[in-house]
């Protein structure tokens, strides 16, 4: 069964006030980064909506692109899986990237 992009379109907006499910997305990977980070303040999220998946960049400051990364890559690896699980159960994708 495959939806045509107005279906498509139509499914990517949450039931309640038509809230973007990217959006609802963005806000657990804000909710993580902000309680990962030392300035909070300088967190900033930018959703990125595409025809098959949503791309969300984090803006954070210079000082905090390491522990947002974490070592090997697993912080930024477990906020990805996170996002990505989420992603899943609302029936649509999302990529996550870090911005310095």
């Amino acid at each position: 069964m495959s939806l045509d992009l107005n279906e498509r379109a139509d499914d990517a907006l949450d039931q309640d006030g038509g809230e973007m499910l990217s959006d609802r997305i963005a806000d657990l990977v804000e909710y993580l980064v902000v309680n990962i980070v030392d300035d909070a303040d300088a967190v900033s999220l930018e959703v990125i909506d595409g025809e098959a998946s949503s791309t969300i960049e984090v803006n954070v400051a210079d000082d905090d692109v390491a522990k947002v990364i974490g070592r090997h890559g697993r912080t930024i690896k477990a906020i990805r899986t996170l996002a990505r699980a989420l992603a899943a159960r609302l029936g649509t994708s999302v990529e996550v990237e870090v911005m310095g």
